[in-house]
């Protein structure tokens, strides 16, 4: 699971999704998933399927990096599943004598991992598409208005920043603690759930240490180099909205109204 995370990492690239302001893509990413939720037919589970298809055809972004960002969710969608098609009540599609599996559960489960595949895919995309820094300055942007009720919008969104930034290395550095505990004897794959989460115990310390002694490091830089937060920091880079990202808005907002032209004409 460690190798299959993909959050934080950036793809470079030229396409649309890439050159389009950070806060088009949050903005409608949340969109996207709002309406993952909100759906509940098999055709416009269809729909979505095929239009992420496109995007990811047109971001250029290599099938494997997708694929590894639906990994992690894997053992939630088959836990959930498996409570679903035991719990739910219905039609009986299958009589297993200690349970039934009925059509409602099958339906139930069906429909909840595509929810949660089309999701993080959809998350996935935007992320590697976007510097995890662009990310944090684009949500600094749109929560720039609670500034008024002095919430630290600036330090909420740098802390962010710093955790987008230092989970690819936290998961190098665990690979790498499982690699010499693994040359040393240690068995990361062995035995049921409970002697496998014993087994990862002894990598917990020196991470943490690891961990507390990068955090060290970096407030020593901060404040050698004077940094006092928000108050009077410049970009070198501004955000500003172009015709690319009208052109993002556009296709997102055809599909969507073709989701509710289709879904008025087969009611």
């Amino acid at each position: 699971m460690i190798k299959n995370m993909t959050l934080g990492q950036y793809l470079p690239g030229t396409t649309l999704l890439h050159k389009s302001d950070p806060r088009t893509k949050i903005i409608l990413t949340f969109l996207f998933m709002t309406f993952f939720i909100i759906i509940n037919k098999y055709y416009q589970f269809a729909a979505s399927i095929l239009f992420t298809v496109i995007i990811l055809i047109g971001t250029k972004v290599p099938v494997k990096y997708v694929i590894k960002s639906i990994k992690p969710i894997l053992f939630i969608v088959l836990i959930t599943g498996v409570v679903n098609l035991v719990t739910t009540k219905g039609s009986t599609a299958l009589d297993l004598r200690l349970f039934k599996i009925t059509y409602e559960g099958l339906d139930i489960t069906i429909k909840m991992a595509l929810r949660l595949t089309l999701i993080m895919v959809n998350a996935s995309l935007m992320t590697l598409t976007t510097t995890p820094i662009t990310i944090t300055d684009g949500f600094e942007r749109l929560l720039g208005g609670l500034k008024r009720f002095k919430i630290p919008v600036h330090e909420i969104a740098m802390m962010m920043s710093i955790a987008l930034r230092f989970i690819p290395t936290l998961i190098e550095e665990t690979d790498k603690l499982m690699k010499a505990q693994a040359s040393r004897g240690a068995e990361f794959d062995q035995g049921n759930i409970i002697n496998r989460a014993r087994s990862y115990i002894p990598l917990l310390v020196p991470l943490l240490v690891g961990a507390f002694r990068r955090a060290e490091d970096l407030a020593m830089a901060m404040e050698a180099r004077c940094y006092k937060g928000g108050e009077g920091r410049t970009r070198l880079r501004q955000l500003k909205f172009t015709n690319v990202d009208i052109h993002v808005t556009i296709i997102f907002a055809f599909f969507i109204l073709a989701n509710i032209i289709l879904t008025i004409s087969l009611k």
